[in-house]
């Protein structure tokens, strides 16, 4: 597990978020549950999740949760649902800011349809981080910044008050916060649609969970 800053605090805890709510109304099902040589999406993303962070993993649920829980098969970790699903990714975030433990330091989001996200991605997003309340570590692709990304303690106020789909992009150019990013092209494969799926089995190695 690798969570040291470069900074005189030199064990964070940095809870890994992944976000598996939403409602994959553009898939026509739940897509968390799509798999991948036999692996659900969600399964795929708590295994990388907790490579990165061990049993710093916190996951949120929403939409159909009983079955997307059924899929995780996993009981590491944290787990909380998101009642209020329906409007966006924004409260997903949110919840996760809230249900953190006081001590966490900062909040790496990952998207459950982000298929090609590694454990050594989530890793160089920590290894990045200078330990700064206030510095943002992104992921940039195509030429945007975006998830997976590591938000600081001191964006955690505003984090638990979104709402909508803009997640945390709102931060991003917020003076407040100083942003760092490191590329990794791959992030801007992810799965909304059955043809993204299909593209997607195309290209990916076999996996082994």
């Amino acid at each position: 597990m690798t969570t040291t800053a470069n900074t005189a605090e030199a064990n964070p805890t940095i809870f890994a978020v992944v976000l598996a709510a939403g409602q994959s109304t553009r898939f026509g099902a739940s897509k968390q549950l799509a798999t991948i040589d036999g692996a659900p999406l969600i399964r795929r993303a708590l295994k990388v999740a907790a490579e990165a962070c061990g049993e710093y993993v916190l996951t949120v649920l929403g939409h159909d949760a009983a079955t997307v829980y059924r899929a995780m098969q996993t009981n590491s970790g944290f787990l909380v649902v998101n009642e209020g699903f329906e409007g966006g990714l924004g409260t997903s975030i949110a919840v996760a800011a809230c249900a953190c433990p006081p001590e966490t330091d900062a909040l790496l989001l990952l998207l459950a349809d982000q298929a090609l996200v590694t454990a050594e991605h989530l890793e160089a997003l920590m290894s990045a981080w200078s330990g700064a309340p206030n510095e943002i570590v992104a992921t940039s692709y195509a030429d945007i910044e975006g998830p997976p990304v590591l938000m600081p303690r001191e964006t955690f106020a505003d984090l638990s008050r979104l709402d909508g789909d803009a997640g945390a992009r709102l931060l991003f150019r917020d003076k407040r916060f100083r942003l760092k990013t490191v590329c990794f092209e791959d992030a801007a494969i992810d799965i909304d649609t059955g043809d993204d799926l299909a593209e997607l089995l195309k290209r990916l190695p076999p996996w082994r969970g």
